[in-house]
Protein backbone atom coordinates (compact mmCIF):
# COMPACT_ATOMS: atom_id res chain seq x y z
CA UNK A 1 0.00 0.00 0.00
CA UNK A 2 1.54 3.13 -1.16
CA UNK A 3 2.01 5.95 1.52
CA UNK A 4 -0.12 8.82 0.95
CA UNK A 5 0.87 12.34 1.06
CA UNK A 6 0.04 14.52 4.08
CA UNK A 7 1.89 17.46 3.28
CA UNK A 8 -0.03 20.85 4.28
CA UNK A 9 2.15 23.29 2.04
CA UNK A 10 2.77 24.09 -1.41
CA UNK A 11 6.28 24.63 -2.60
CA UNK A 12 7.41 27.83 -3.97
CA UNK A 13 10.39 29.70 -4.83
CA UNK A 14 12.10 33.27 -3.85
CA UNK A 15 12.32 35.13 -6.97
CA UNK A 16 13.25 38.96 -6.19
CA UNK A 17 12.06 42.05 -4.12
CA UNK A 18 9.28 44.10 -6.10
CA UNK A 19 11.47 46.41 -7.83
CA UNK A 20 11.17 48.95 -10.53
CA UNK A 21 13.60 49.78 -13.34
CA UNK A 22 16.26 51.28 -10.68
CA UNK A 23 14.97 50.95 -7.37
CA UNK A 24 14.23 47.58 -5.33
CA UNK A 25 12.08 47.34 -2.13
CA UNK A 26 12.66 44.51 -0.01
CA UNK A 27 9.73 44.97 1.84
CA UNK A 28 7.62 43.26 -0.69
CA UNK A 29 9.16 39.82 -1.83
CA UNK A 30 7.93 37.99 -5.19
CA UNK A 31 6.97 34.50 -5.13
CA UNK A 32 6.90 31.72 -7.43
CA UNK A 33 3.83 29.04 -6.56
CA UNK A 34 4.38 25.62 -8.39
CA UNK A 35 2.16 25.01 -10.23
CA UNK A 36 0.09 28.40 -10.81
CA UNK A 37 0.87 29.71 -13.93
CA UNK A 38 -2.05 33.07 -13.58
CA UNK A 39 -3.40 35.24 -11.76
CA UNK A 40 -6.53 33.32 -11.75
CA UNK A 41 -4.85 30.35 -10.21
CA UNK A 42 -3.15 32.96 -7.49
CA UNK A 43 -6.36 33.97 -6.12
CA UNK A 44 -6.52 30.79 -3.96
CA UNK A 45 -2.87 31.34 -2.24
CA UNK A 46 -4.02 35.03 -1.15
CA UNK A 47 -3.64 35.60 2.77
CA UNK A 48 -2.30 32.75 2.91
CA UNK A 49 1.24 32.02 5.20
CA UNK A 50 4.33 31.88 3.58
CA UNK A 51 7.30 30.01 5.81
CA UNK A 52 11.05 30.40 4.71
CA UNK A 53 12.42 27.33 6.62
CA UNK A 54 16.44 27.29 7.72
CA UNK A 55 19.16 26.06 9.09
CA UNK A 56 21.10 28.44 11.35
CA UNK A 57 24.79 27.73 12.77
CA UNK A 58 24.05 28.05 16.38
CA UNK A 59 21.21 26.24 18.79
CA UNK A 60 17.88 28.32 19.98
CA UNK A 61 15.73 26.21 22.26
CA UNK A 62 17.31 22.81 21.49
CA UNK A 63 17.19 23.22 17.47
CA UNK A 64 19.19 24.98 14.42
CA UNK A 65 16.33 24.89 12.49
CA UNK A 66 14.44 28.76 12.55
CA UNK A 67 11.48 29.95 10.20
CA UNK A 68 10.87 33.77 8.84
CA UNK A 69 7.07 34.13 8.81
CA UNK A 70 5.07 35.97 5.63
CA UNK A 71 1.47 36.28 4.20
CA UNK A 72 0.86 36.05 0.36
CA UNK A 73 -0.34 40.03 -0.48
CA UNK A 74 -1.50 40.10 -4.05
CA UNK A 75 -0.90 38.58 -7.58
CA UNK A 76 1.85 40.48 -9.34
CA UNK A 77 1.50 40.43 -13.27
CA UNK A 78 -0.08 37.71 -15.76
CA UNK A 79 2.20 34.73 -14.89
CA UNK A 80 0.63 33.68 -11.73
CA UNK A 81 3.68 35.34 -9.48
CA UNK A 82 2.58 35.91 -5.67
CA UNK A 83 3.67 39.20 -3.83
CA UNK A 84 4.32 38.58 -0.35
CA UNK A 85 4.83 39.93 2.99
CA UNK A 86 7.32 38.54 5.64
CA UNK A 87 7.88 40.11 9.46
CA UNK A 88 11.10 40.54 8.58
CA UNK A 89 12.57 41.02 5.00
CA UNK A 90 13.98 37.99 3.34
CA UNK A 91 17.46 38.01 2.85
CA UNK A 92 19.58 38.55 -0.29
CA UNK A 93 20.83 35.55 -0.36
CA UNK A 94 17.35 33.56 -0.24
CA UNK A 95 16.57 34.67 -3.95
CA UNK A 96 16.24 31.05 -5.52
CA UNK A 97 15.13 29.48 -2.41
CA UNK A 98 12.48 27.22 -2.11
CA UNK A 99 9.48 28.36 0.54
CA UNK A 100 6.53 27.06 1.67
CA UNK A 101 3.15 28.11 1.13
CA UNK A 102 1.11 26.49 4.12
CA UNK A 103 -2.76 25.82 3.05
CA UNK A 104 -3.55 28.23 5.92
CA UNK A 105 -5.81 30.13 7.15
CA UNK A 106 -8.79 28.20 4.80
CA UNK A 107 -11.44 30.36 2.72
CA UNK A 108 -13.34 27.00 1.83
Amino acid sequence: MPAENHRLYVKARHISYQRGKRNNNPNTSLVQIEGVANPSEAQFYLGKRVAFVYRAQREVQGSKIRVIWGKVTRPHGNSGIVRAKFTTNLPPKTFGASLRVMLYPSNV
